[in-house]
């Protein structure tokens, strides 16, 4: 939350959205940060985007982080995937330019990086770049319309070449 003279009133002819993002003279911003010893704030996450794991919290973009160093992914985002058990599980999109990727080769990196509960459990390869925003924000709403996940991706599946990973074409 943040609060100056600087800060909006609130949005131009929309008053249901300014009364749920500003409360009290504070804007919600949805980011959520770290404050490390110097008292300098990081960004980490946004609200929206954390994925919420049968009680366990996953931040996308940490899962983004090492997916991007996964060989052969030029770009990657991550989603939350209903799930009537868990609640969500977490799904990669990724994009490469350089043929084919090894989805088993870039899970395996995951469970090298992460914690299991945060490894990629649905996974869609896309032929085009992801959409971004002139400021090269990632567009995670048009890739939830975009995207159709296939099965989850099991040990199992693995083992099997990944049955479960759909090819997915930009709108």
């Amino acid at each position: 939350m943040v609060r100056a003279a600087t800060v909006t009133p609130g949005y131009w002819r929309r008053p249901e959205a300014t009364a749920q993002t500003l409360v009290d003279g504070w804007l919600h911003t949805g980011d959520i940060v770290r404050i490390d010893d110097a008292g300098r704030v990081h960004i980490v996450d946004r609200v929206k985007d954390i994925i919420n794991r049968g009680g366990e919290n996953i931040s996308s973009v940490e899962v983004e982080a090492v997916l991007l160093a996964a060989p052969g992914v030029v770009d990657a985002a991550v989603l939350a995937v209903p799930d009537e058990v868990m609640g969500e599980k977490v799904g990669a999109v990724l994009f490469t330019d350089r043929g084919e990727v090894d989805v088993a080769a870039v899970l395996a990196h995951c469970r090298e990086q992460l914690a299991d509960f945060k490894v990629p459990q649905y996974a869609a390869v896309v032929t085009e770049a992801l959409p971004r925003n002139a400021g090269g924000k990632l567009l995670k709403n048009q890739l939830r319309r975009q995207v159709r996940w296939g099965a989850p991706l099991r040990q199992r599946a693995l083992a099997t070449g990944c049955p479960g990973v759909s090819s997915v074409q930009a709108e």
